[in-house]
Protein backbone atom coordinates (compact mmCIF):
# COMPACT_ATOMS: atom_id res chain seq x y z
CA UNK A 1 0.00 0.00 0.00
CA UNK A 2 1.28 3.04 -1.10
CA UNK A 3 1.87 6.08 1.76
CA UNK A 4 2.78 9.89 1.73
CA UNK A 5 5.53 11.25 4.15
CA UNK A 6 5.73 14.80 4.53
CA UNK A 7 9.22 16.00 4.76
CA UNK A 8 9.99 19.46 6.53
CA UNK A 9 12.58 22.36 5.09
CA UNK A 10 15.11 21.32 7.16
CA UNK A 11 14.96 17.83 5.78
CA UNK A 12 14.25 18.48 2.04
CA UNK A 13 17.54 18.69 0.68
CA UNK A 14 18.47 15.36 1.38
CA UNK A 15 15.24 14.43 -0.76
CA UNK A 16 15.86 16.13 -4.02
CA UNK A 17 14.13 19.14 -2.30
CA UNK A 18 10.74 16.97 -2.05
CA UNK A 19 8.21 18.13 0.07
CA UNK A 20 5.76 14.57 -0.20
CA UNK A 21 7.65 11.04 -1.32
CA UNK A 22 4.91 8.56 -1.66
CA UNK A 23 5.86 5.09 0.00
CA UNK A 24 5.27 1.21 -0.11
CA UNK A 25 4.95 0.15 3.25
CA UNK A 26 2.84 -1.74 6.03
CA UNK A 27 3.85 0.50 8.87
CA UNK A 28 5.36 3.45 9.98
CA UNK A 29 8.78 1.77 10.12
CA UNK A 30 8.84 0.12 7.13
CA UNK A 31 7.82 3.60 5.42
CA UNK A 32 10.96 5.04 7.21
CA UNK A 33 13.29 2.31 5.61
CA UNK A 34 12.07 2.72 2.41
CA UNK A 35 12.70 6.52 2.45
CA UNK A 36 16.43 6.57 3.91
CA UNK A 37 16.80 3.53 1.39
CA UNK A 38 15.84 5.94 -1.13
CA UNK A 39 17.89 8.84 0.20
CA UNK A 40 20.88 7.52 1.95
CA UNK A 41 21.53 11.21 3.69
CA UNK A 42 18.49 11.11 5.55
CA UNK A 43 19.95 8.26 7.61
CA UNK A 44 21.74 10.05 9.56
CA UNK A 45 19.10 12.51 10.60
CA UNK A 46 16.47 10.12 11.09
CA UNK A 47 18.31 7.18 13.06
CA UNK A 48 21.53 7.07 15.33
CA UNK A 49 24.37 4.46 15.27
CA UNK A 50 22.64 2.16 17.25
CA UNK A 51 19.79 1.77 14.73
CA UNK A 52 17.40 3.56 16.68
CA UNK A 53 14.86 6.87 16.37
CA UNK A 54 16.95 9.96 17.12
CA UNK A 55 15.14 11.47 20.58
CA UNK A 56 15.35 15.07 18.30
CA UNK A 57 13.06 13.64 15.71
CA UNK A 58 9.58 13.04 16.38
CA UNK A 59 7.30 10.84 13.88
CA UNK A 60 3.79 11.47 13.12
CA UNK A 61 0.63 9.39 11.66
CA UNK A 62 -1.76 11.62 10.76
CA UNK A 63 -1.64 13.98 13.83
CA UNK A 64 -0.54 11.51 16.54
CA UNK A 65 3.40 10.42 17.78
CA UNK A 66 3.70 7.33 17.22
CA UNK A 67 5.41 7.17 20.46
CA UNK A 68 2.18 7.44 22.30
CA UNK A 69 0.93 4.47 19.43
CA UNK A 70 2.54 1.15 18.67
CA UNK A 71 6.03 3.25 17.69
CA UNK A 72 7.52 1.97 14.44
CA UNK A 73 5.35 -1.20 14.42
CA UNK A 74 2.47 1.27 14.02
CA UNK A 75 0.02 -0.55 11.34
CA UNK A 76 -0.88 1.58 8.28
CA UNK A 77 -4.07 2.37 6.83
CA UNK A 78 -5.72 3.56 3.73
CA UNK A 79 -4.96 7.29 3.90
CA UNK A 80 -2.61 7.59 6.19
CA UNK A 81 -0.11 10.30 6.08
CA UNK A 82 3.45 10.04 7.92
CA UNK A 83 4.79 13.62 9.07
CA UNK A 84 8.63 13.96 9.92
CA UNK A 85 8.71 16.72 12.53
CA UNK A 86 12.71 17.65 13.57
CA UNK A 87 13.70 20.23 16.32
CA UNK A 88 14.79 23.59 14.52
CA UNK A 89 14.48 27.13 17.43
CA UNK A 90 -7.16 26.40 28.07
CA UNK A 91 -5.38 28.01 30.47
CA UNK A 92 -5.69 29.67 34.10
CA UNK A 93 -5.84 33.44 34.09
CA UNK A 94 -1.86 34.68 35.01
CA UNK A 95 -2.29 37.84 35.81
CA UNK A 96 -3.29 39.76 38.77
CA UNK A 97 -6.83 38.83 40.19
CA UNK A 98 -9.46 41.61 38.96
CA UNK A 99 -9.65 43.12 42.27
CA UNK A 100 -5.53 43.81 42.61
CA UNK A 101 -5.72 44.87 38.55
CA UNK A 102 -4.88 48.47 37.87
CA UNK A 103 -7.83 50.67 36.83
CA UNK A 104 -8.07 51.88 33.15
CA UNK A 105 -7.43 55.63 32.48
CA UNK A 106 -9.50 57.96 30.44
CA UNK A 107 -6.83 57.47 27.74
CA UNK A 108 -7.02 53.23 28.13
CA UNK A 109 -10.64 53.67 27.41
CA UNK A 110 -9.97 55.36 24.28
CA UNK A 111 -6.97 53.53 23.12
CA UNK A 112 -8.38 50.02 23.96
CA UNK A 113 -11.92 50.41 22.59
CA UNK A 114 -11.68 47.70 20.09
CA UNK A 115 -10.65 45.85 22.93
CA UNK A 116 -13.17 46.39 25.28
CA UNK A 117 -16.21 45.92 23.22
CA UNK A 118 -14.89 42.22 22.96
CA UNK A 119 -16.65 40.28 25.48
CA UNK A 120 -13.86 38.17 25.29
CA UNK A 121 -11.88 40.79 26.79
CA UNK A 122 -13.61 44.13 28.24
CA UNK A 123 -12.87 45.96 30.69
CA UNK A 124 -11.58 43.36 33.06
CA UNK A 125 -9.76 41.80 30.63
CA UNK A 126 -8.07 44.74 29.30
CA UNK A 127 -7.52 45.36 33.16
CA UNK A 128 -5.49 41.97 33.60
CA UNK A 129 -3.28 42.86 30.46
CA UNK A 130 -2.34 45.99 32.23
CA UNK A 131 -1.32 44.12 35.35
CA UNK A 132 0.70 41.53 33.48
CA UNK A 133 4.05 40.93 32.92
CA UNK A 134 5.69 39.59 29.77
CA UNK A 135 8.99 38.28 29.49
CA UNK A 136 10.37 38.39 25.70
CA UNK A 137 13.61 36.27 25.34
CA UNK A 138 15.02 37.67 22.25
CA UNK A 139 14.52 41.46 20.17
CA UNK A 140 15.09 39.48 17.39
CA UNK A 141 12.94 38.46 14.11
CA UNK A 142 10.10 36.34 16.76
CA UNK A 143 9.98 38.78 19.42
CA UNK A 144 10.26 41.98 17.27
CA UNK A 145 6.29 41.19 16.28
CA UNK A 146 5.44 39.79 19.77
CA UNK A 147 6.83 42.21 21.37
CA UNK A 148 5.27 45.28 19.39
CA UNK A 149 1.47 43.62 19.32
CA UNK A 150 1.91 42.81 23.18
CA UNK A 151 2.87 46.27 23.69
CA UNK A 152 -0.31 47.72 21.05
CA UNK A 153 -2.87 45.28 23.03
CA UNK A 154 -1.90 47.34 26.54
CA UNK A 155 0.47 44.49 28.32
CA UNK A 156 1.33 46.78 31.18
CA UNK A 157 4.86 45.43 31.47
CA UNK A 158 7.32 44.20 29.03
CA UNK A 159 10.77 42.19 29.80
CA UNK A 160 13.56 42.08 26.92
CA UNK A 161 16.59 39.97 27.02
CA UNK A 162 18.90 40.44 24.38
CA UNK A 163 23.00 41.67 23.96
CA UNK A 164 23.32 42.19 20.17
CA UNK A 165 23.68 45.18 18.41
CA UNK A 166 21.67 45.47 15.12
CA UNK A 167 22.91 44.83 12.39
CA UNK A 168 21.80 45.66 8.56
CA UNK A 169 20.83 41.84 7.59
CA UNK A 170 18.40 42.09 10.53
CA UNK A 171 16.24 44.03 9.13
CA UNK A 172 14.44 42.03 6.37
CA UNK A 173 12.94 40.48 9.30
CA UNK A 174 13.13 42.16 13.01
CA UNK A 175 10.90 44.76 12.11
CA UNK A 176 11.39 46.45 15.72
CA UNK A 177 14.48 48.12 14.41
CA UNK A 178 15.05 50.34 11.75
CA UNK A 179 18.00 51.51 9.32
CA UNK A 180 18.85 54.75 11.85
CA UNK A 181 19.45 51.83 14.52
CA UNK A 182 22.39 49.62 12.92
CA UNK A 183 24.97 49.43 15.09
CA UNK A 184 22.50 50.42 18.40
CA UNK A 185 22.01 47.79 21.01
CA UNK A 186 18.90 46.16 20.00
CA UNK A 187 17.25 46.51 23.72
CA UNK A 188 17.72 50.55 23.38
CA UNK A 189 16.07 50.50 19.56
CA UNK A 190 13.52 48.23 20.79
CA UNK A 191 12.94 49.79 24.36
CA UNK A 192 12.73 53.17 22.09
CA UNK A 193 9.75 51.90 19.06
CA UNK A 194 7.68 50.66 21.73
CA UNK A 195 7.37 53.30 24.04
CA UNK A 196 6.73 55.19 20.97
CA UNK A 197 3.97 53.05 20.13
CA UNK A 198 3.03 52.90 23.90
CA UNK A 199 4.01 55.63 26.19
CA UNK A 200 2.31 53.56 28.95
CA UNK A 201 4.27 50.76 28.53
CA UNK A 202 6.50 49.72 31.14
CA UNK A 203 10.08 48.10 29.44
CA UNK A 204 12.59 46.04 31.49
CA UNK A 205 15.75 45.53 29.96
CA UNK A 206 18.55 42.83 30.40
CA UNK A 207 21.04 43.20 28.29
CA UNK A 208 23.29 40.06 28.93
CA UNK A 209 23.54 36.79 27.66
CA UNK A 210 20.70 34.26 29.37
CA UNK A 211 22.46 31.47 31.41
CA UNK A 212 21.70 28.77 34.15
CA UNK A 213 23.29 31.06 36.55
CA UNK A 214 20.76 34.51 36.15
CA UNK A 215 17.64 32.94 34.55
CA UNK A 216 15.85 32.34 37.66
CA UNK A 217 16.56 35.37 39.07
CA UNK A 218 15.31 37.47 35.57
CA UNK A 219 12.21 35.06 35.00
CA UNK A 220 10.82 35.19 38.49
CA UNK A 221 7.65 37.60 38.35
CA UNK A 222 6.51 37.63 34.93
CA UNK A 223 3.52 35.74 33.99
CA UNK A 224 4.58 34.40 30.69
CA UNK A 225 7.46 33.72 29.05
CA UNK A 226 8.12 34.26 25.18
CA UNK A 227 10.66 32.73 23.95
CA UNK A 228 12.42 34.34 20.80
CA UNK A 229 15.60 32.48 21.04
CA UNK A 230 17.72 31.17 18.23
CA UNK A 231 19.69 28.68 19.68
CA UNK A 232 18.78 25.11 21.59
CA UNK A 233 21.05 25.30 24.50
CA UNK A 234 18.74 28.75 25.52
CA UNK A 235 15.99 26.91 24.27
CA UNK A 236 16.21 23.88 26.85
CA UNK A 237 17.18 26.55 29.09
CA UNK A 238 13.77 28.73 28.79
CA UNK A 239 11.93 25.54 29.12
CA UNK A 240 13.30 24.27 32.62
CA UNK A 241 13.52 27.73 34.29
CA UNK A 242 9.70 27.68 33.43
CA UNK A 243 8.92 24.25 34.10
CA UNK A 244 10.70 25.37 37.79
CA UNK A 245 9.25 28.58 38.38
CA UNK A 246 5.75 27.21 36.82
CA UNK A 247 5.45 29.73 34.19
CA UNK A 248 3.79 29.28 30.86
CA UNK A 249 6.14 29.58 27.75
CA UNK A 250 5.05 30.83 24.25
CA UNK A 251 7.10 28.73 22.22
CA UNK A 252 8.19 29.45 18.65
CA UNK A 253 10.87 28.63 16.13
CA UNK A 254 11.43 28.91 12.54
CA UNK A 255 13.55 28.01 9.82
CA UNK A 256 13.57 28.89 6.16
CA UNK A 257 9.45 28.72 5.20
CA UNK A 258 8.67 26.82 7.97
CA UNK A 259 7.45 27.98 11.59
CA UNK A 260 5.99 25.82 14.70
CA UNK A 261 4.45 27.17 17.23
CA UNK A 262 2.91 25.88 21.14
CA UNK A 263 2.86 26.28 24.72
CA UNK A 264 4.80 24.83 27.16
CA UNK A 265 5.23 24.66 30.88
CA UNK A 266 1.77 25.35 31.57
CA UNK A 267 -0.34 23.37 34.40
CA UNK A 268 -1.16 19.77 33.38
CA UNK A 269 0.54 20.14 30.13
CA UNK A 270 3.81 19.27 28.60
CA UNK A 271 6.96 20.96 28.04
CA UNK A 272 9.61 21.27 25.20
CA UNK A 273 11.45 18.22 26.33
CA UNK A 274 8.13 16.19 26.13
CA UNK A 275 8.51 17.15 22.36
CA UNK A 276 11.99 17.30 22.29
CA UNK A 277 13.58 15.06 24.92
CA UNK A 278 17.66 15.27 24.04
CA UNK A 279 18.90 18.03 21.32
CA UNK A 280 20.41 17.20 18.00
CA UNK A 281 24.48 16.90 17.53
CA UNK A 282 25.95 20.12 16.93
CA UNK A 283 25.75 20.97 12.96
CA UNK A 284 23.23 18.55 12.35
CA UNK A 285 20.29 20.94 11.95
CA UNK A 286 21.70 24.47 10.07
CA UNK A 287 20.71 27.73 11.34
CA UNK A 288 18.52 30.44 9.76
CA UNK A 289 22.03 32.12 9.37
CA UNK A 290 23.51 29.42 6.96
CA UNK A 291 19.66 28.10 5.65
CA UNK A 292 17.56 31.39 5.58
CA UNK A 293 14.08 32.51 6.69
CA UNK A 294 11.67 33.81 4.62
CA UNK A 295 11.31 38.09 6.20
CA UNK A 296 7.43 37.85 7.02
CA UNK A 297 8.14 33.81 8.66
CA UNK A 298 9.20 35.11 11.78
CA UNK A 299 6.28 38.01 11.66
CA UNK A 300 3.12 35.21 11.59
CA UNK A 301 4.84 32.95 14.26
CA UNK A 302 6.12 35.52 16.79
CA UNK A 303 1.92 37.23 16.07
CA UNK A 304 0.81 34.14 16.92
CA UNK A 305 3.24 33.56 20.08
CA UNK A 306 1.96 36.89 20.92
CA UNK A 307 -1.56 35.73 20.42
CA UNK A 308 -1.11 32.58 22.82
CA UNK A 309 0.04 34.93 25.72
CA UNK A 310 -2.67 37.06 25.48
CA UNK A 311 -4.88 34.43 26.06
CA UNK A 312 -3.22 33.09 28.72
CA UNK A 313 -3.30 36.15 30.57
CA UNK A 314 -7.40 36.57 29.88
CA UNK A 315 -7.31 33.24 31.07
CA UNK A 316 -9.68 32.05 27.84
CA UNK A 317 -9.98 30.73 24.47
CA UNK A 318 -8.02 27.25 24.10
CA UNK A 319 -4.22 27.88 24.05
CA UNK A 320 -1.98 25.90 22.37
CA UNK A 321 -1.35 23.72 25.41
CA UNK A 322 -1.06 19.90 24.23
CA UNK A 323 -1.13 20.83 20.53
CA UNK A 324 2.05 21.45 18.09
CA UNK A 325 1.51 23.99 15.38
CA UNK A 326 2.93 23.54 11.84
CA UNK A 327 2.58 26.63 9.12
CA UNK A 328 3.95 26.07 5.75
CA UNK A 329 4.45 29.70 4.51
CA UNK A 330 5.84 28.29 1.26
CA UNK A 331 2.80 26.66 0.56
CA UNK A 332 0.03 28.44 2.57
CA UNK A 333 -0.59 25.68 5.02
CA UNK A 334 -1.43 25.28 8.18
CA UNK A 335 -1.17 21.61 10.25
CA UNK A 336 -1.91 20.84 13.91
CA UNK A 337 -0.29 17.69 15.82
CA UNK A 338 -1.44 16.52 19.46
CA UNK A 339 0.97 16.70 22.68
CA UNK A 340 1.44 14.93 25.28
CA UNK A 341 3.31 15.39 28.51
CA UNK A 342 5.28 12.61 29.25
CA UNK A 343 5.25 11.33 32.56
CA UNK A 344 8.91 9.80 32.43
CA UNK A 345 9.77 13.72 30.83
CA UNK A 346 13.33 14.45 33.36
CA UNK A 347 11.61 18.26 33.43
CA UNK A 348 7.86 17.94 34.15
CA UNK A 349 7.18 14.27 34.37
CA UNK A 350 5.58 12.24 37.42
CA UNK A 351 8.91 11.94 39.05
CA UNK A 352 11.05 14.74 37.74
CA UNK A 353 14.89 14.69 37.88
CA UNK A 354 16.05 18.41 36.66
CA UNK A 355 15.55 19.96 39.95
CA UNK A 356 17.91 23.01 39.04
CA UNK A 357 19.42 24.24 35.92
CA UNK A 358 22.06 22.45 34.04
CA UNK A 359 25.08 23.75 31.81
CA UNK A 360 23.40 23.74 28.63
CA UNK A 361 25.74 24.04 26.50
CA UNK A 362 27.33 21.37 27.64
CA UNK A 363 23.94 19.15 27.43
CA UNK A 364 23.71 20.44 23.51
CA UNK A 365 27.62 19.39 22.73
CA UNK A 366 28.78 22.81 22.52
CA UNK A 367 31.13 23.01 25.15
CA UNK A 368 33.17 20.27 26.84
CA UNK A 369 32.80 19.13 30.01
CA UNK A 370 36.35 19.05 31.08
CA UNK A 371 39.44 21.50 29.87
CA UNK A 372 39.56 20.62 25.88
CA UNK A 373 42.60 19.56 24.73
CA UNK A 374 44.52 21.42 21.71
CA UNK A 375 42.53 22.10 18.38
CA UNK A 376 42.83 19.45 15.69
CA UNK A 377 43.76 21.63 12.87
CA UNK A 378 44.31 18.94 10.68
CA UNK A 379 41.50 19.07 8.83
CA UNK A 380 41.36 22.85 8.63
CA UNK A 381 43.07 25.38 6.79
CA UNK A 382 42.72 29.37 7.22
CA UNK A 383 41.52 32.13 4.27
CA UNK A 384 45.00 33.38 4.74
CA UNK A 385 46.62 29.97 3.92
CA UNK A 386 44.05 29.36 0.49
CA UNK A 387 45.60 32.57 -0.65
CA UNK A 388 48.92 32.57 -0.39
CA UNK A 389 48.10 28.98 -2.21
CA UNK A 390 46.16 30.30 -4.96
CA UNK A 391 48.34 33.07 -5.21
CA UNK A 392 51.94 31.06 -5.70
CA UNK A 393 49.88 28.71 -8.37
CA UNK A 394 49.96 25.47 -5.65
CA UNK A 395 48.07 22.50 -7.00
CA UNK A 396 44.48 22.81 -5.01
CA UNK A 397 41.18 22.54 -5.60
CA UNK A 398 38.62 25.08 -4.29
CA UNK A 399 35.32 22.61 -3.79
CA UNK A 400 32.15 25.09 -2.63
CA UNK A 401 29.15 22.96 -1.31
CA UNK A 402 26.96 25.80 -1.12
CA UNK A 403 23.42 26.34 -3.06
CA UNK A 404 23.71 27.72 -6.63
CA UNK A 405 21.71 30.97 -5.42
CA UNK A 406 24.55 31.32 -2.72
CA UNK A 407 27.09 30.94 -5.34
CA UNK A 408 25.48 34.19 -7.14
CA UNK A 409 26.15 36.21 -4.34
CA UNK A 410 30.17 35.75 -3.97
CA UNK A 411 32.24 33.07 -4.59
CA UNK A 412 36.39 32.13 -4.27
CA UNK A 413 37.52 32.62 -7.78
CA UNK A 414 38.35 29.17 -9.25
CA UNK A 415 36.17 27.54 -6.82
CA UNK A 416 33.93 24.60 -7.89
CA UNK A 417 30.27 24.06 -7.25
CA UNK A 418 29.01 21.09 -5.90
CA UNK A 419 25.55 21.28 -3.50
CA UNK A 420 26.21 19.13 0.18
CA UNK A 421 23.02 17.44 -0.90
CA UNK A 422 24.27 16.24 -4.52
CA UNK A 423 28.17 15.77 -3.20
CA UNK A 424 27.88 11.99 -2.65
CA UNK A 425 26.54 11.25 -6.44
CA UNK A 426 29.36 13.55 -7.67
CA UNK A 427 32.49 12.27 -5.45
CA UNK A 428 34.20 11.17 -9.58
CA UNK A 429 34.40 14.66 -10.49
CA UNK A 430 37.23 15.61 -7.40
CA UNK A 431 40.34 15.31 -7.83
CA UNK A 432 41.11 11.33 -6.84
CA UNK A 433 43.50 9.56 -4.21
CA UNK A 434 46.24 9.65 -7.02
CA UNK A 435 45.91 13.51 -7.69
CA UNK A 436 48.52 15.73 -5.82
CA UNK A 437 45.72 19.08 -5.54
CA UNK A 438 45.04 19.61 -2.22
CA UNK A 439 40.81 19.54 -1.65
CA UNK A 440 39.99 22.55 0.26
CA UNK A 441 36.13 23.16 1.12
CA UNK A 442 33.94 26.02 1.85
CA UNK A 443 30.44 26.77 2.79
CA UNK A 444 29.11 30.09 3.97
CA UNK A 445 30.79 30.06 7.51
CA UNK A 446 31.66 26.25 7.83
CA UNK A 447 29.31 24.33 9.66
CA UNK A 448 28.40 22.58 5.72
CA UNK A 449 31.93 22.64 4.61
CA UNK A 450 32.65 20.65 7.89
CA UNK A 451 30.26 17.78 6.87
CA UNK A 452 31.52 17.60 3.63
CA UNK A 453 34.96 16.86 4.88
CA UNK A 454 33.53 13.78 7.28
CA UNK A 455 32.06 12.71 4.22
CA UNK A 456 34.85 12.92 1.66
CA UNK A 457 37.58 11.49 4.52
CA UNK A 458 35.31 8.18 5.22
CA UNK A 459 35.15 7.88 1.16
CA UNK A 460 39.10 8.01 0.92
CA UNK A 461 39.64 11.71 -0.14
CA UNK A 462 42.26 11.83 2.64
CA UNK A 463 43.64 15.37 1.19
CA UNK A 464 39.87 17.19 2.24
CA UNK A 465 40.13 20.10 3.90
CA UNK A 466 37.93 22.47 5.62
CA UNK A 467 37.65 26.54 4.87
CA UNK A 468 37.69 27.54 8.42
CA UNK A 469 34.86 30.38 8.40
CA UNK A 470 33.86 29.80 5.34
CA UNK A 471 33.22 32.54 2.66
CA UNK A 472 32.66 35.10 4.87
CA UNK A 473 35.84 34.76 6.55
CA UNK A 474 37.51 35.30 2.99
CA UNK A 475 35.59 38.39 2.25
CA UNK A 476 35.93 39.86 5.77
CA UNK A 477 39.95 39.28 5.75
CA UNK A 478 40.76 38.42 1.88
CA UNK A 479 38.45 40.13 -0.64
CA UNK A 480 36.18 42.79 0.88
CA UNK A 481 34.89 43.99 -2.19
CA UNK A 482 32.38 40.99 -2.53
CA UNK A 483 29.06 41.25 -1.08
CA UNK A 484 27.90 38.92 2.20
CA UNK A 485 25.16 37.65 2.97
Amino acid sequence: MSHQVLIPTPLRPYTDNQEKVEVEARTVGEALAALTTRYDGLRRHLYADDGKLRSFVNVYLNDDDIRYLDREATALGAGDVISIVPSVAGGAPTAAPDAAAPELTPGDYERYSRHLILPEVGVDGQRRLKAARVLCVGAGGLGSPAALYLAAAGVGTIGLIDFDAVEASNLQRQIIHSTEDIGRSKLVSAKNRLTSLNPDLQVESFETRLTSANALEIFRGYDVVLDGTDNFATRYLVNDACVLLGIPNAYGSIFRFEGQASVFAAQDGPCYRCLYPEPPPPGLVPSCAEGGVLGVLPGVIGTIQATETIKLILGGGRPLIGRLLLYDAWNMGFRELKLRRDPACPACGDHPTIRELIDYEQFCGVAPAVSAPAADTAHEVSVEQLKATLDTGGPVYVLDVREPNEFQICRIPGSVLIPLAQLPNRLSELPGPGDERELIVHCKMGGRSAKAVKLLQEQGFTRARNLTGGILAWIDRIDPRQPKY
